[in-house]
């Protein structure tokens, strides 16, 4: 039996493949796995509490079972989208109207969509490339091209700071020297920006200045600014410095509700201008039909009375916040008098370490780890679009989820810091 080249492309491994395999290996193992490898979203109690209320309520009035039981429309559902629009011009003042917001199953089906949207072969010839302007960037962009790899990255600059009053960080920062003068912005080959804010995998918090950039430059060379949102303000607002949220019609805004602790209804939202609402909508409607609208019914009552904004603020924010806190004073336990750094924490539910010259590749570290019962996610397979063969750097650092409870991430981290250890001291 033979595939298409596009079949082809989802015979061969990837980054995303490998996660998703070890996060269901691990869930289904009668061994103790440790963890801290997955992107799932903690389960809070709080939280879940307020969800089995909401989930009683729609299946006692009949809207759970509406929702499974009638398609919506391929923009998605249209009390959810409705609400949704008040509840962005009430924050926001956007003046958006329902024309400005589409739904997708999930915001890897979002990207999916807009990065062969903006990417990929054109009418008059050109082969464009989605710029990331700051590498390393989220795993799961790499491989949703149909054809081929659209990608141009900017490796960032890295700047040692203290985080809390204390040594031993560092923070990526955009590039904006090399940025400005790439030959494919220049040339037209470059079909949209996009950042992650906060970024997955480092936690790291593109600040307003650095947004106002890019947005400059998007402007500059007449293409979209996506920016996925999926760990920022207002929902689940994982993050812990002072930001503002912008958008107009050149800007391309991507939510979720998996990391509001909802990952199973995959729903993604897409705020943008109308014509790009329904280009999504009718992409929609050749993959999918339509959205699945389970998600969209439970959430449309957090949203009509803003309970998911309190929710955030109150209970989602302050719990990974203190997960970072632990896991930093576990590293700093682990690590002291070792050449590591941990880039400093301003939100997602990730921290990122630098293990400076360790002797291996963070990828053996990781089939190292695996065998002992706990699991990191490298950094190599997050420098989309940078050559990494010349970049020591990508192969130092690895991904650690806080998403979990006291218990796993102590096991875990002392487990990677009994390996590490042996590795620099040449054992």
């Amino acid at each position: 039996m033979k595939f298409s080249k596009f079949g082809q492309k989802f015979t061969k491994d990837s980054a995303i493949l490998q996660l998703m395999d070890d996060l269901g290996d691990a869930l289904n193992s009668d061994k103790p796995v440790n963890m801290l490898g997955g992107g799932n979203p903690a389960s809070i109690p709080e939280l879940n509490a307020v969800y089995q209320q909401t989930l009683k309520s729609v299946v006692a009035n009949a809207l759970a079972l509406d929702s499974v039981g009638n398609y919506s429309n391929p923009q998605g559902d249209a009390k959810f989208i409705a609400t949704l629009v008040e509840f962005f011009n009430r924050h926001y003042d956007w003046q958006l109207t329902s024309e400005n917001i589409v739904l997708t199953n999930g915001s890897q089906n979002a990207f999916f969509y807009l990065f062969n949207l903006f990417a990929g072969k054109f009418d008059d010839g050109t082969d464009k490339s989605i710029l990331l302007p700051l590498a390393p960037e989220y795993v799961g962009y790499a491989d949703v091209h149909i054809d081929g790899v659209h990608f141009v990255a900017v490796p960032p600059s890295i700047e040692l700071v203290s985080h809390e009053g204390q040594e031993g960080f560092f923070k990526y920062r955009v590039d904006f020297d090399v940025l400005e003068n790439l030959e494919e912005l220049k040339n037209g080959k470059i079909g949209a920006i996009c950042c992650s804010r906060p970024t997955n995998p480092t936690g790291n918090v593109l600040t307003d200045d650095e947004m106002a950039r890019l947005t400059a430059i998007s402007k500059k060379y007449s293409v979209p600014l996506i920016v996925d949102n999926a760990y920022g303000m207002p929902f689940p607002n994982i993050i812990y410095t002072d930001t503002t949220l912008s958008w107009d019609d050149d800007t391309v805004l991507c939510f979720s509700l998996s990391k509001v602790g909802l990952p199973g209804t995959r729903t993604g939202i897409i705020v943008a201008n109308k014509n790009v609402v329904k280009t999504i909508s009718n992409m929609n409607a050749i993959v999918n039909l339509s959205p699945v609208r389970f998600g969209a019914t439970v959430a449309t009552p957090l949203f009509a009375n803003d309970e998911i904004k309190t929710l955030s603020d109150t209970v989602i924010q302050p719990f990974y916040q203190t997960q970072a806190r632990l896991a930093v004073k576990l590293l700093q336990e682990n690590f002291a008098n070792y050449p590591v750094k941990i880039h400093k924490p301003e939100g997602a539910i990730f921290l990122w370490v630098w293990f400076e010259n360790l002797p291996i590749s963070t990828t053996e570290l990781y089939q190292i780890l695996k065998q002992q019962g706990t699991l990191i996610i490298p950094s190599e397979h997050f420098f989309v679009g940078v050559e990494t063969a010349n970049y020591p750097h990508a192969r130092e650092c690895i991904r650690l989820s806080i998403a979990q409870d006291d218990e796993t991430i102590t096991k875990g981290i002392t487990t990677i810091g009994e390996v590490v250890r042996k590795l620099y001291d040449g054992a």
